[in-house]
């Protein structure tokens, strides 16, 4: 059996700041760290190795800080560690990062299924498992609990808004997986001392059959025009008098506001 495992790295939160004069995210200052929705996607992969045997096969889409994110990955189950990583990616939407993903899952055939977390932590648009999928002419499965091989057949166990959901799907499948999982193993020292000597391999634009127009920011049709930081103005009143004086005027005062009927 043959897994992608698609990771993604994401900006920590709190290190996140906004250019007041572009308003964009200053990404080069944010703190990467892994989509907390693909550590489910990860934990499956490795259930499934266990399972089934096999080779997984950990890719993600970025700069070279996400290397580290790679080698987590690596230390939990994969085997394969690949980067892709060109200046022309930049600024890619969900689209522009599907046709990377599923151009380099191409290159990787044959396989039985791709496994991605069920949305990132930066977009909450849970687009690109089904659009990678719809662009590889394969099935796709969301919220995915569960996977088991029976004869040459995928049995997926899929939660919906009410129960568990059982599919049969003819391999290759792209699922994402969610994120309720009981239990996420940490990474194996053994294999994290094993990672620290390895590289991932690099795959730029040249190795993609790609036009420049369908990558990057030039290949996304969505755009984000502008990003804000919220700002919170607070203000207050210092009320002097006597006792008497201030809780009649506390009483008028909540009495406007609403928060006391007349």
């Amino acid at each position: 059996m043959r897994i992608i495992l698609c990771i993604k790295g994401v900006p920590k939160p709190e290190t996140v700041k906004v250019d007041p004069e572009t308003h964009t995210l200053k990404r080069e200052s944010a703190e990467l760290i892994l989509n907390p929705f693909d550590r489910s996607a990860i934990e499956m992969a490795a259930r499934l190795k266990e399972r089934y045997k096999g080779e997984v096969i950990v890719i993600s889409m970025g700069p070279p800080n996400v290397v580290p994110l790679l080698k987590e990955a690596y230390g939990i189950c994969a085997d394969r560690m690949i980067l892709l990583s060109d200046r022309a990616f930049a600024g890619a939407d969900t689209l522009a990062t599907s046709r990377v993903l599923a151009k380099t899952i191409e290159k990787l055939s044959p396989f039985e299924l791709v496994l991605m977390g069920l949305k990132s932590l930066d977009g909450e648009t849970a687009q690109v498992p089904p659009e990678t999928a719809a662009l590889l002419g394969i099935p796709s499965l969301v919220n995915v609990k569960d996977i088991f091989l029976e004869n040459g057949k995928i049995i997926a166990l899929r939660e919906t808004e009410y129960a568990l959901e059982e599919v049969e799907v003819e391999p290759p499948l792209v699922a994402s997986v969610s994120p309720k999982l009981d239990y996420l193993r940490p990474p194996s020292l053994k294999r994290l001392l094993q990672a620290r000597k390895k590289d991932p391999e690099i795959i730029t634009s040249k190795e993609l059959d790609l036009k420049e127009e369908e990558i990057g920011l030039s290949g996304s049709p969505t755009r984000v025009s502008g990003v804000f930081e919220k700002k919170f103005a607070q203000k207050g009143e210092i009320w002097e008098g006597e006792p008497e004086e201030l809780a009649k005027k506390l009483i008028d005062f909540l009495k406007e506001k609403g928060f006391l009927k007349a």
